[in-house]
């Protein structure tokens, strides 16, 4: 079968390789029919900071369709429709115990620490597959992944009814979660991120007023009012110190873009302020809400999308998305439809 498999930083190919095996107890093999390329793949690809096999294959945001069980394995049937988890949690760890399994001590992702969705197949634990409606297209149920992502941010942000809410970066978590907030938050919306075009169509989408991240900027858009909750999903050393310098006091900005560089901040801005830096790692148990959701988001997610052909266009993808050169929030490989 086809399969799109890192080998190491800057080297992404596309070959045959075996089908999967009978799954184990507990594993279910699945054809994948649709695939996401994320942010944090361009940046394992870039840089080599997570591979830790060579080669494999990438990839974890994707849907499938169940064509075999191994034994044990009852909430899914053969020719179900499932999203996938992409987190690999050891279930044991203090971390795990405690309801928080996406800081497992020995956290790993699919397409990194065991094969992924950019193939024709995958075997994974049975844990990680959630049923979604079988009337969903597979472009939308490949979403459901960055959609839990985005949702774990804005609860963990935990903004007051009325609140005036930041988003910075119009990427696809920031999107996503902005796409939330129109749903889920009954304050203002601002948007800032340095891709016109992006900004301008998640605003389109979700009603939010596009700002440049400006103190003065800012409090003109809310008419003379000041904002105290932020989203940064940039990871942009220079985006999260400004919204630092924007927020106000008893405020929180949410940090779920993988950063670049180090933050070099007065830690009496925080205190003074009493501003809470919030973190936020892939999500906990978000993801069968999310998929509850896709049907009612479907019609603005897919204004988000777009969508390759086959799995051999996904290295030039990759050099295309490092180079800035999509103005969509989520490519998605149509792998079986």
């Amino acid at each position: 079968m086809k399969a799109v498999r890192l080998y190491g930083a800057m080297d992404l190919r596309v070959g045959e390789v075996a089908e999967p095996s009978a799954p184990p107890p507990g594993f279910v093999n699945l054809e994948v029919r649709a695939a996401g390329i994320c942010g944090s793949d361009l940046h394992n690809y870039r840089t080599g900071q997570w591979i830790s096999r060579r080669p494999s294959t990438a990839g974890h945001e994707f849907c499938g369709r169940v064509t075999a069980i191994g034994e044990g394995v009852s909430h899914v049937v053969r020719g179900d429709v499932v999203s996938a988890d992409s987190r690999m949690w050891c279930g044991t760890c203090p971390a795990c115990t405690s309801g928080r399994s996406n800081v497992c001590e020995t956290l790993g992702f699919v397409g990194e620490i065991c094969d992924g969705g950019f193939a024709e197949a995958v075997q994974l634990p049975a844990r990680l597959v959630v049923r979604h409606d079988p009337q969903l297209s597979p472009h939308v149920a490949a979403m459901a992944e960055p959609l839990a992502v985005a949702l774990h941010a804005v609860r963990r942000l935990a903004i007051p009814a009325g609140e005036p809410v930041l988003v910075i970066g119009c990427g696809t978590i920031g999107g996503l979660s902005a796409l939330l907030l129109s749903r889920l938050h009954d304050g203002p919306l601002l948007l800032g991120d340095l891709n016109a075009d992006k900004a301008a169509l998640v605003a389109e989408v979700t009603g939010g007023a596009v700002v440049a991240l400006y103190r003065a900027v800012v409090e003109a858009a809310l008419s003379g009012g000041r904002v105290r909750y932020a989203l940064d999903a940039t990871g942009s050393i220079q985006a999260i110190a400004r919204a630092l310098d924007i927020l106000s006091g008893g405020g929180a900005l949410a940090l779920v873009g993988i950063g670049h560089g180090k933050l070099d901040f007065d830690p009496n801005i925080i205190v003074e302020r009493e501003i809470s830096l919030v973190g936020c790692h892939a999500f906990a148990g978000e993801l069968p809400e999310a998929i509850e959701l896709l049907a009612d988001l479907a019609p603005a997610l897919q204004r988000f999308i777009e969508v390759l052909p086959t799995l051999d266009d996904v290295p030039e993808a990759y050099e295309r998305l490092l180079r800035g050169e999509s103005n969509a929030l989520k490519t998605i490989i149509e792998v079986a439809g």
